[in-house]
């Protein structure tokens, strides 16, 4: 990575070598090629990134604002372990956003959300077929996060958002164990929240994204935890 970044360091331009720093350590982390627990050395990484160590700090602090970094009594930076004790509450407000999100896209989309919606689903249902894990993990956030978006809800979208990203380190896991397959089914579910959707049928969005979801919730349950909370009413 260094060797494609180091040539256009000259003429980045204020604040631009944060956010890289910032965006490529935050993939690194999510898609778990830096493990939970593992080190986080300013000095290596402004080595690493060709650069002062001010943009990486910066950088740091916004990934520790979103609890994927987190520093030690000793002062010691490492990637956040994942809270696998507390993952039921985890669960619960993902089912929760996923059914708030897409009820509210049934009621309150505009043609143009449906355009973007369905560009993710195409995106999403490529990375299947490829059988690329970290593309569908990818493309499954983008294409639930524009459903949010399409609710008209800035508060819900960026919640949601950050339960997404939070998630794809679990489903990263998940898929590793079970070599990354993927159900294909859920490609079809996605395409039928769309119908959904787009007929403004409220209650029916609301019934497929909680059994959507909750399928999910289920498959990853039988890795991690034995007890799940997954009822709960509107």
């Amino acid at each position: 990575m260094t060797d494609t970044i180091s040539p256009a360091l000259p003429e980045r331009k204020r604040g631009s070598g944060v956010k890289m720093v910032y965006d490529l350590l935050r993939d690194e982390i999510l898609d778990l090629k830096l493990p939970p627990g593992s080190p986080v050395d300013e000095v290596q990484l402004a080595e690493r990134f060709k650069m002062s160590r001010t943009p990486i700090r910066e950088a740091l602090v916004r990934l520790a604002g979103e609890g994927l970094i987190e520093t030690l009594p000793n002062r010691s930076t490492m990637v956040s372990n994942i809270d696998f004790l507390n993952l039921h509450t985890f669960f619960d407000a993902m089912v929760l956003m996923y059914r708030v999100t897409t009820r509210l896209a049934a009621q309150y989309h505009r043609p143009e959300d449906l355009k973007i919606i369905r560009g993710f689903h195409e995106d999403y249902a490529a990375a299947v077929k490829a059988r690329d894990a970290l593309a569908m993990i990818a493309t499954n956030a983008a294409f639930h996060a524009a459903i949010a978006d399409a609710g008209r809800n800035p508060y819900f979208s960026g919640l949601f958002r950050r339960l997404l990203d939070e998630g794809r380190r679990i489903l990263r896991l998940y898929y590793q164990s079970y070599e990354d397959q993927f159900p294909e089914r859920f490609v079809e579910e996605h395409g039928q929240l769309i119908a959904l959707i787009e007929a403004r049928d409220v209650e029916g969005a609301d019934r497929l994204a909680k059994a959507h979801s909750e399928q999910i919730v289920q498959q990853v349950q039988k890795l991690f935890i034995r007890d799940g909370r997954l009822d709960m009413s509107l």
